[in-house]
């Protein structure tokens, strides 16, 4: 198995945050992208690497940035010997090609014909997460369908729904349908489902079948990787593996409350999502 983790995003609202913050607390802060940004002991993306090694499965791990962030990330990857860094081209927020194209874009450059871990750079989970127990689900999954793809799941509040990308299941949990920011009355699901999938090696042609479907779309629909599996579900069977919740870096206070509980909560380093 091989893992992307997306990192081409720009952080506008943490950057923007850290800016307007008059404290001066937070100015190392400035200019880092967010998988880069330090949480508890060690970067963000760090974490991730570290589990997945702790894991054992997947043998390489393959980070899409952009060229504004490539050189620092190139800095970050030369302590690991299973990470390999790939730039994007874009130097702006508005040039960004999105996550899906970005998730093609390594697939095709690194030939990639394994199972995917698709991992959201700014994203970390709580401690019951355990990619060892992710990796027993896909296994199952796999079981009954080798087209089979997997999604994570956690509970949200009523008035969480218009946030996220709302999943429903039946009673195998295979995924139904995904319904993007609906209202509370639209569903009766209060399963939200981040930026963690583990693609089937037979569907990873449906990235460039999904990016053609909308090469006149607005970026909008090519950047959520969630529209992906929106859009491959009723194609694809997908299931989920519920989870508790998870830690989203999007501005300054998500940051600092995430790396507060990494300094002070945390109970096993070690063993942190492994």
């Amino acid at each position: 198995m091989k893992a992307v983790i997306l990192a081409a995003g720009y952080g506008t609202r943490l950057q923007r945050d850290v800016s307007a913050d008059s404290s001066g607390s937070f100015a190392h802060l400035a200019g880092v992208a967010k998988p880069l940004l330090p949480v508890g002991r060690r970067e963000l993306a760090s974490h991730w690497v570290r589990a997945l090694g702790a894991a054992g499965g997947v043998d390489e791990i393959y980070v899409v940035t952009n060229d504004l962030y490539h050189a620092a990330f190139q800095d970050w990857a030369s302590g690991f010997s299973n990470v390999k860094i790939l730039n994007d081209g874009t130097r702006r927020n508005d040039e960004r090609l999105g996550a899906v194209g970005c998730l093609l874009l390594a697939v095709q450059h690194f030939h990639i014909q394994d199972d995917l871990l698709v991992i959201g750079g700014d994203t970390l989970f709580k401690e019951d997460f355990s990619l060892g127990e992710v990796k027993e689900s896909f296994s199952r999954a796999q079981e009954r369908c080798e087209e089979s793809c997997l999604v994570l799941s956690y509970h949200c509040g009523d008035q969480e729904t218009q946030k996220y990308g709302i999943l429903e299941v039946d009673g195998d949990l295979r995924v139904v349908c995904m319904k993007e920011k609906p209202r509370p009355s639209e569903t009766s699901s209060r399963r939200a489902c981040p930026c963690f999938y583990v693609l089937s090696k037979k569907c990873l042609p449906l990235l460039d079948t999904f990016l053609n479907d909308k090469k006149d779309a607005a970026i909008e629909e090519k950047d959520a990787p969630g529209n992906f599996v929106s859009w491959l579900i009723p194609r694809k069977p997908v299931y989920v593996h519920p989870i508790s919740g998870r830690f989203d870096v999007g501005n300054l206070p998500s940051y600092i409350e995430c790396d507060r509980y990494f300094k002070e909560n945390l109970q096993n380093d070690e063993t942190y999502m492994v």
